[in-house]
């Protein structure tokens, strides 16, 4: 799959390809304390379920318009897989605002060709690093972000309360410093 990928910028195709995807996730487990890295710690089962998130293609497209912001999509064939959008942080660093793939191109190599896609857009800005925030409950994504090289810098418990009183999801901050290499 690899092979056959094409990520370029997000272009007016954007949102129509965006409703055909899939971008859910299942959920087995969660990430446990303590969150002190470099990598993920231990997890724990849960009863599994889909978690979907509130994404709108027009937003997406409407930040990468900004100053310091980019929005890159995966394609094969023309299809496309995922995406990834990237702003300049507060701090400097270069966020991950976003990033998805498609469930049916999963374990191809999509986000790792979109990461590093990332990474030359952090370096042609001479920016430091990037930086991601996920939750405890997307374990795939955090082992993945642990074997491209991240750090798990930091978490906070209640990030997520207030908009789901009573939830266990835990923001986890990831960090890939290019002076780290």
């Amino acid at each position: 799959m690899a092979d056959h990928l094409i990520i370029e910028p997000a272009d007016a195709r954007f949102a129509a390809d965006f409703a055909t995807c899939d971008f859910s996730f299942e959920v087995t487990s969660e990430a446990v304390a303590p969150f002190d890295g470099p990598g993920l710690g231990g997890t724990r089962p849960v009863d599994a379920y889909r978690k979907t998130y509130d994404t709108d293609p027009a937003d997406l497209m409407d930040a990468a318009a900004e100053r310091d912001a980019a929005l890159f999509v995966s394609r094969a064939e023309g299809r496309l897989l995922g995406y990834i959008a990237l702003s300049k942080s507060w701090n400097g660093y270069a966020e991950i605002d976003d990033i998805a793939v498609d469930a049916s191109a999963r374990r191809l190599g999509v986000a790792a060709a979109m990461v590093d896609q990332a990474v030359q857009w952090a370096k042609d800005r001479r920016l430091p690093g990037l930086r991601l925030e996920t939750q405890s409950n997307n374990v795939a994504a955090c082992r993945f972000y642990a074997r491209y090289g991240f750090e798990l810098a930091g978490y906070d418990r209640y990030l997520y309360t207030a908009l789901t009183p009573g939830t266990r999801e835990v923001a986890l901050y990831w960090y890939l410093r290019f002076d780290a290499d």
